[in-house]
């Protein structure tokens, strides 16, 4: 009987969920982002590759003000860091070195224009000062009905939601089409792997912006996975 009452006693127990380790963001991701990424440029072509022309604001949804800073627009000032910025940055052609700084920090790179954007999630310190990426908070995002994956299935799928915010004034396209600092920028990157060993991500962005727009701007760009850095080669934007 002595026996059978040590072993029942609360020490002979596991440890309640309470006392475990968290999981970290790093450790809890669905899938793996991190490596060389290039554009594959399929959609809006003419607006991506090269610089439109000034006033080629087309399916973008400007307001006045938004038209009247577009046309101001000088052609000289092509190259400028303000394509460069978060809401931005994505649309063009670019390669992507994405990387874990730590556990809870992803760090997105990019050759076009030398930018670093960090991806926080359950971030400790305060967005600070506006910059071109912003202050980005980054959650898995679980995809479709709740309570499906239970009962012993399959997990259900996840993406990477991005939150941006704190940004300074940029451009959504290299002709100066701009967003201002009011803007927010709402990302989910998608990561699908194929049979035959491709791998790609896709970046679908809402932006949102109560002075330069009428509604949000939606675009989604597709990025497919390189095997190594050798063709990493990243190049400034002009200050």
């Amino acid at each position: 009987m002595a026996a059978a009452l040590v072993a029942g006693t609360p020490a002979a127990q596991e440890p309640p969920p309470a006392l475990l380790a968290p999981v970290t963001p790093r450790a809890a991701a669905p899938h793996d982002l991190t490596g060389y990424w290039v554009s594959v440029v399929t959609e809006d072509w003419r607006w991506r590759m090269v610089t439109p022309p000034k006033g080629d604001f087309i399916s973008i949804p400007l307001s006045d003000e938004g038209r009247r800073v577009a046309f101001q627009w000088d052609p000289k000032s092509d190259g400028s860091c303000k394509a460069y910025g978060a809401a931005g940055l994505m649309h063009i052609p670019t390669r992507l070195n994405i990387s874990w700084q730590g556990d809870d920090t992803l760090k997105v790179e990019s050759d076009a224009g030398r930018q670093t954007r960090l991806l926080q999630f359950a971030p400790k310190a305060a967005a600070g000062a506006k910059s071109l990426q912003g202050f980005s908070v980054a959650e898995w995002e679980v995809l479709g009905v709740a309570g499906v994956g239970r009962a012993g299935g399959p997990p259900p799928p996840r993406a990477l939601k991005v939150t941006t915010t704190n940004l300074l004034e940029g451009w959504l396209r290299k002709n100066g089409v701009p967003y201002s600092e009011q803007t927010t920028l709402l990302e989910y990157w998608d990561r699908v792997a194929f049979p035959n060993g491709d791998v790609w991500l896709t970046v679908s962005q809402y932006v949102t912006d109560p002075k330069y727009l009428t509604g949000d701007y939606t675009t989604s760009m597709h990025f497919k996975r390189e095997g190594d850095g050798s063709k990493w080669k990243p190049v400034p934007c002009a200050s």
